[in-house]
């Protein structure tokens, strides 16, 4: 399966450490530092996994996949109140490669009507 997620916290940082960073004059509306705890958490899986601007994808078995983005998902509560997370699979058993494999199809498709 593949999931793509992306999670945010929202109200002040549970975690002390987050806010004092956030006293030092950070811009508190972004959501950076808190994205690259999480993104770490993903990278740091051993799962194929790709990163863009507003989600990020992981690739792997069902139970593989949700305990990394629990794991990711708690990161990011280290850094508000609360944590928004919106995620969507894509569920095919016993495929595997497909983080590549769909943008290969997608690719050969877009040639085809050049």
């Amino acid at each position: 399966m593949i999931v793509a997620f992306s999670v945010a916290p929202s109200g002040e940082p549970s975690d002390p450490s987050v806010q004092r960073a956030f006293a030092e004059g950070a811009d508190s509306a972004s959501v950076h530092d808190a994205v690259a705890a999480a993104v770490k958490v993903v990278r740091d899986s051993g799962l194929p996994t790709r990163t863009s601007s507003m989600f990020t994808e992981v690739e792997g078995e069902w139970d593989e996949v949700m305990d990394v983005v629990r794991r990711a998902t708690e990161e990011v509560g280290r850094y508000g109140s609360r944590v928004a997370l919106v995620l969507k699979a894509d569920i095919r058993p016993g495929r595997t490669g497909e983080l590549d494999g769909k943008l290969e199809r997608l690719g050969a498709a877009l040639e085809q009507l050049d």
